[in-house]
Parts: C-alpha cells; structure tokens; sequence
C-alpha cells in the first residue's frame, strides 16, 4: 500500500487521466478508475479490492467539516462513495454524493446516463437535505435510470432501465422498473450473475 498526500493507494490499483481528488481517497488491491472520470468535493472515496469506476463519470458531492450553511444541520452526514469488492461504477454517469452511496460487492451500475442524487430541496423546511442511497451486493442497474436519496435496492435485485428508484424496497431476488419504480417480477434465485466470483461479466 503506497502512502501519496495522505491517500492509501495499493501498487495493484489504477487510475487513468482522470482528476480524483477527495479529501479520502482508498485504493485496494486490483481496483481502478477509468479516464476521464471527475471525483471532487467528497469526504471519501473508497474502492474495495476490484471495485471499478468506468469512464467519463462526473462525481461529486459536498464535503463535510466546512463553514458553509448548506446541510449544517445534518452532522452525521458523510459525503463519500464506497464500492465494496467487486463493484462497478461503467461509463457516463452522473453521481452526486452529497450523502453516502454505498455499491455493494459484485453490484453493477451498468450502461450509461444513469444518475444518483443524494440531495434536494425541502419546501417545507425551505432547506436543502440530503440522504444516503444503499445498492445491495449482486444488483444490477440498468442503462438511464435515477435513483433518489433515501433509495435502497435489495440483495440480488435488478432496475431496470430508465427507471426511477425514489425509496427503499426491500425484497432481494425482484426486478424493479418504471416511473417510480415498482415490483415486475421475481427473478430465479439460481441466476448466474447472482453466484459470480468475479465482478466482470464478459
């Protein structure tokens, strides 16, 4: 593990022509980010080992521990991205980590044009909030969804594309699709994707 401005970064790890510059930044063994790729104004970023970030994806946030007034009120607030072993960000996305995102291991944010939004405005409180967003481990997101703050996509779960995930559900081995997103059907629990030792699927 090599030790760079306070980064932990593991000589496995790879990071292409990108700018990454969180206050954090966790590299493990055999994970990387791809060109192209913009990380600023997080807390942290953390990679667990073979977690994968694509090209192109525009990441940001709004980092904790700051004079401003935005989310001052929200002091468990953690702006960070954290893919778990095996995880993959692709290519093209838009993701805002105002509050946590967690990918979980062998999970996949697929296609491109998806987004995550962490924060938004409270027009009853007249502030703006935030919230984190969990994908459990071995789900799938497919191509030019959104998903909201306060999110969670069960255990061996897929979203289909263009969807809107807008809150927590909570049954694993389910397909989850539409404006918002709802139940379609179960998915067979013998699914190959779902017993992978590997993150890629070639």
């Amino acid at each position: 593990m090599i030790r760079f401005l306070g980064y932990k970064i593991d000589k496995s790890s790879w990071i292409g022509l990108a700018w990454v510059y969180p206050k954090d930044l966790i590299l493990e063994a055999g994970s990387s980010i791809g060109h192209l790729t913009f990380c600023v104004n997080l807390d942290r970023i953390h990679l667990h080992s073979h977690a994968t970030i694509g090209r192109g994806n525009w990441i940001t946030g709004f980092p904790t521990g700051t004079d401003s007034p935005y989310f001052g009120h929200e002091e468990e607030r953690q702006a960070q991205l954290v893919l778990e072993e095996h995880a993959a960000i692709t290519n093209r996305h838009l993701i805002d980590c105002t509050a946590e995102i967690v990918i979980g291991r062998f999970s996949t944010f697929a296609g491109f044009a998806s987004q995550i939004l962490t924060h938004s405005i409270d027009l009853e409180q007249n502030r703006q909030t935030s919230r984190p967003v969990k994908i459990g481990q071995y789900c799938f997101v497919g191509t030019n969804c959104v998903i909201l703050g306060g999110a969670q996509l069960p255990d061996y779960s897929a979203l289909a594309a263009k969807s809107l995930l807008n809150k927590p559900q909570e049954a694993p081995y389910t397909l989850y699709g539409g404006v918002p997103a709802r139940f379609i059907k179960s998915l067979p629990r013998g699914s190959a994707y779902f017993h992978r030792d590997r993150g890629k699927v070639i």
